[in-house]
């Protein structure tokens, strides 16, 4: 078996499941059975490394690979969470491995990068190559709902080494991924007065303000839709994905609530972007509904192209080399590439898999993908030496 393969049906098997907001239960929530694991890996290495405590039961954990003389530094970043396993057809965490292909939640997103960054980041341990960078694998936490671990690891000086530069693990399916959208997520909230649904004149139903709220609301996304497109990402989107109110169906409700996605584009200040819909609704309202919006629980900025063109450069060769002409593209999803490129560092996407099988009934992965990826690493931590 392929030590990609071995590290791979383990973290699989490992439940890491990120409860996303919901109220889940069981075993498998959360990184930390994931991050012991890894530990074991890296003392089995006898490389350094930290564990960075994030939330209760989450850390981050970060081993570095530090041969003399190194005069750059290469950061592989990757995610230890998965999204929840509702409505999966197949044992989430069974690791099943047929016809070439591994099967179980986060098989694709994104424990097969994972698994082609620890192949990499062993073979450089354990071969030393003369002229090897210095390599960072930081394996960090809740990326698929707040991005809190990214943002925890960029807050060390990562510059401090010679040149820097980063890749970040998604399923691209060996491509790279060189710009992506943003995103800002928030609540919506309408207020009234509850009441006996006997006498629903009594009250003042939130849910009903909410309806009238999401016309304008609808209105404002399809406006966002006349801005001017960026040339790699299109346009900017508002999407509401979620909505809950109520007590019970017998009581007038005295509140509702709409979580919104709001999909930004290189340039746009992520911090204004809640006040920007606000102030729309506000103006359409005229003060005749009751409503607020929250802060932000998720702001990822947009990764745009401008700074990674050598990094992009040298990764398409070794590509070429291994596999085939990979395609340089840009995707309208988000990842944690953004938030290091925020700290100046060029970063590209690039893993094994394809992002149609991401957070799928029946989740899988090619390995020959995997190992084709960690074999890329590897020569890329030499090219950029």
């Amino acid at each position: 078996m392929h030590p990609t393969t071995r590290w791979l049906r383990d973290l699989v098997s490992i439940g890491s499941v990120n409860p996303m907001g919901r109220a889940l239960q069981g075993p498998n929530l959360y990184e930390h059975r994931v991050t012991d694991y890894l530990e074991q890996q890296f003392r089995e290495l006898g490389v350094r490394y930290e564990r960075q405590p994030v939330a209760p039961l989450r850390e981050n954990i970060v081993a570095y690979h530090e041969p003399a003389g190194a005069t750059s530094t290469l950061v592989f970043e990757v995610h230890q969470d998965t999204v929840p396993t509702d409505h999966m057809t197949i044992d989430p965490f069974g690791a099943e491995i047929r016809d070439g292909k591994l099967y179980g939640r986060g098989a694709c997103d994104v424990k097969g990068g994972m698994a082609s960054m620890l192949g990499a980041f062993a073979r450089l341990v354990k071969d030393n190559p003369a002229g090897s960078a210095r390599v960072i694998l930081a394996c960090t936490v809740d990326e698929e709902f707040t991005f809190l671990g990214v943002q925890r690891f960029v807050k060390d000086d990562l510059r401090g080494n010679g040149r820097v530069a980063a890749v970040v693990a998604e399923p691209t399916g060996l491509d790279i991924v060189h710009a992506h959208k943003g995103a800002v997520r928030w609540h919506l909230r309408t207020s009234g007065r509850s009441c006996h649904s006997s006498r629903p004149e009594l009250g003042v139903n939130a849910i009903y303000h909410m309806a009238t709220l999401l016309g304008h609301v609808e209105r404002f996304a399809a406006d966002l839709r006349t801005r001017p497109a960026h040339p790699l990402l299109g346009l900017p989107t508002l999407s509401v994905g979620r909505i809950e109110g109520g007590t019970s169906v017998n009581t007038v409700p005295d509140r509702c609530h709409v979580e919104i996605d709001r999909r930004t584009l290189p340039g746009e200040i992520t911090s204004g972007i809640p006040r920007e819909l606000d102030a729309y609704l506000r103006q359409h309202v005229n003060g005749l509904l009751d409503f607020t919006s929250s802060e932000p629980y998720l702001s990822c900025p947009a990764l745009g192209n401008e700074g990674s063109e050598d990094l992009v450069a040298r990764l398409t060769s070794v590509i070429d080399d291994v596999s085939r002409p990979p395609r340089v593209m840009a995707v309208p999803y988000g990842t944690d590439a953004s938030s290091i490129a925020e700290v100046g560092i060029p970063v590209v996407v690039f893993g094994p898999g394809s992002i149609d099988q991401a957070h799928t009934c029946d989740e899988w992965i090619d390995l020959s993908e995997v190992e084709a990826a960690s074999e890329i690493l590897y020569r890329l931590a030499q090219e950029m030496g």
